[in-house]
């Protein structure tokens, strides 16, 4: 990946934070490296290097700035925002794929084989998936090491690591100073209260929380998710254990508080919670492209960084879209929870989400609504309880939407749902959605699905940001 020196130095030269997270700053008289907004000195141009990613830098032999920590940047926007083989790769990454099933796995999700998906990760990034996965390993390592009681050899294998010594001399190679030291110098942040961990999210300004929340909110289902003044709550159903999330919007990061059944699900829950907020998003470029439309200028004035509000979980957020179709928030948020309910093992206050197996298995009372809907709900139920089709980051969106559209029941408007909220996709347009069409109207555009949607194309390629702001005036 090509970076161009001028640009970057003067990213570096004036710490501007808009750029954190889209490359690192090797210093080489120091041998540390830096996120772009790092409040120290500027280094000499001839001293710095630039690099696509904190792996990268690790592997040339650097070490991550104590100062700024870079690694705990913002991702970049790229592996949200493309759908090519090496952001799936980097998103799939960030939910501890390559920690669970190895390379192998990692390539098989992708369909190439490890050669060449190393080959191209490395001709963008600098890096390959192993050294990536290491990148992420040692931050995970860190955060435990600094926020929780846990022995220093149990947070080694959590992070995934394959052995104490791997874990040490990592910590060593990454942050120049030993676990042991870490943990000394952060004693008065740690918790005692065990599978609790407290941590920023950090995100790029400008973020509009109340219209994020507000949508969640809107939406929440009884038992699984609730919003109140500390912020959003809810259950998560992670790839070791269950566990839930509080998150609480603060200035310049959301405050996370986790609670884990298991703590190797630190990474996987931190990564959903920042898909859930959008947290990774470049704002300012989308907001400057659509305020070039004049019907959006006064909005994004009034309301800068509105995001896009996604899921944690690509099937719940499924069977969400089938269960709204044609009924209201409230009507599908009744449906819902009584089908969590039905479903749920416990009956306790807090509850997670069916998963598929469980959802293609229940009886007919648990859902309330017609037997059509039902059935495509568990048709859909059915593939992905079979892994016949995946819901996630790491999913190919063509071929994702073509697999739903298959099943019965399930028309353009649920297929392009799920690809807004649940696979990500910044290039949604649904102008047959009603809620679309009478934001448009109060905007003084058109609200015929045809005319609406040759005049979205201008929007391109943010038109699930203009999505969300139409739905905001409806």
């Amino acid at each position: 990946m090509e970076l161009d020196f001028e640009r970057c130095y003067r990213a570096v030269d004036s710490r501007d934070p808009r750029f954190d997270g889209w490359f690192v700053t090797a210093v080489t008289s120091t041998r540390i490296y830096c996120r772009p907004s790092c409040p120290a000195v500027t280094p000499k141009r001839h001293n710095v290097r630039f690099l696509p990613s904190p792996a990268a830098a690790q592997r040339e032999g650097f070490r991550a700035c104590l100062r700024c920590r870079p690694d705990a940047a913002p991702g970049s926007p790229e592996w949200d925002n493309r759908a090519d083989v090496v952001a799936r790769a980097m998103r799939l990454i960030g939910d501890g794929v390559v920690d669970r099933d190895g390379v192998p796995g990692l390539a098989g999700r992708l369909g190439y084989t490890e050669r060449h998906l190393h080959r191209m990760l490395h001709a963008e990034l600098g890096a390959g998936p192993l050294a990536l996965a290491r990148a992420q390993r040692a931050q995970t390592a860190r955060v435990l090491v600094e926020t929780t009681d846990l022995g220093l050899a149990e947070i080694a294998f959590a992070a995934g690591f394959r052995s104490v010594r791997q874990f040490n001399e990592t910590i060593r190679d990454v942050y120049g100073r030993p676990p042991s030291a870490l943990r000394e110098a952060s004693a008065a942040h740690r918790t005692a209260t065990p599978g609790t961990i407290t941590l920023r999210l950090p995100y790029r300004r400008p973020l509009h929380a109340e219209a994020l929340v507000g949508y969640l909110a809107a939406r929440a289902i009884p038992g699984v998710e609730t919003v109140d003044g500390d912020g959003y709550h809810r259950t998560l159903r992670l790839p070791h254990g269950s566990g839930t999330a509080s998150l609480a919007p603060r200035d310049g990061y959301i405050q996370a508080t986790l609670r884990l059944t298991d703590v190797r699900d630190l990474a996987p829950a931190v990564a959903r919670c920042r898909r859930l907020l959008d947290l990774d998003a470049d704002p300012e470029a989308v907001d400057a492209a659509l305020a070039m439309d004049p019907a959006f200028t006064e909005t994004i004035e009034k309301e800068p960084g509105v995001r896009l509000p996604r899921t944690v979980d690509g099937f719940e957020l499924a069977v969400r879209a089938i269960v709204g179709q044609q009924v209201s928030v409230a009507a599908a948020r009744t449906v819902l929870a009584k089908l969590v309910r039905a479903c749920a093992v416990d009956g306790g206050e807090e509850m997670l989400f069916p998963g598929a197996a469980t959802v293609a298995a229940a009886p007919d009372e648990a859902f309330s609504m017609p037997a059509a809907r039902r059935r495509t709900i568990r048709a859909l139920a059915t593939v992905v309880a079979d892994g016949d089709l995946v819901l996630d980051d790491g999913a190919d969106r063509a071929e994702t939407e073509r697999r739903l559209l298959e099943l019965p029941g399930v028309g353009p408007w649920t297929a392009g749902y799920v690809a807004l909220r649940a696979l990500g996709d910044p290039d949604v347009f649904l102008p047959t959605d009603l809620g679309v069409r009478r934001g448009a109207a109060a905007l003084g555009l058109p609200d015929d699905p045809t005319a609406l949607a040759a005049y979205a194309t201008r929007w391109r390629p943010w038109r699930s940001y203009a999505l969300i702001r139409l739905w905001r005036h409806a």
